[in-house]
């Protein structure tokens, strides 16, 4: 169900054809990379937060972390994760498929400066066997995102 929801969401940009299915699992920054043969930081992840009771993602670039002071400074509280088996509850994706499309009508998403030094970036598409290429124009536009912030860790992994 996750997939068709991402997948129902491309279709209003025309963007279903980018699409990647696998075989293989893509759950991860690093096996997605090596699926689609670019670097981890290609890879757009989608992490899940509560942020004063409500849920929000922040894209990043596949390579970064969250730098806690940064993301303090924006959200204006703790970064706090939401848990592992509560993600599909409160984001509408399971765990390794999360992405920003298709995704509960409360969740507020923001996308990570990270991502901008990139033409092209891959996230998933709802299941652990999914991505999408997009370009960061792109991506803004079906993420439906509310702004860019700045709240990942200087240099690479």
């Amino acid at each position: 169900m996750s997939f068709i929801k991402a997948k129902q969401h491309l279709e209003k940009f025309n963007l279903e054809s980018r699409i990647i299915e696998f075989n293989e699992s893509t759950a991860t920054v690093a096996l997605a990379a090596l699926a689609l043969g670019v670097t981890e930081g290609e890879i757009a992840k989608s992490l899940s937060f509560i942020v004063n009771d409500n849920p929000i993602l922040v894209v990043v670039a596949g390579d970064k972390k969250i730098d806690n002071h940064k993301y303090k400074e924006e959200f204006k509280v703790k970064a706090k994760m939401i848990s592992f088996n509560q993600v599909e509850e409160y984001i509408g994706h399971k765990s390794g498929g999360v992405c920003p499309f298709g995704i509960n009508n409360n969740v507020r998403v923001y996308l990570d400066l990270s991502l901008k030094k990139y033409e092209y970036v891959y996230p998933a598409c709802g299941t652990s066997n999914t991505a999408v290429k997009l370009l960061i124009n792109e991506l803004e536009k079906a993420s439906k995102y509310i702004k860019w912030v700045d709240v990942c860790k200087e240099g690479e992994l």
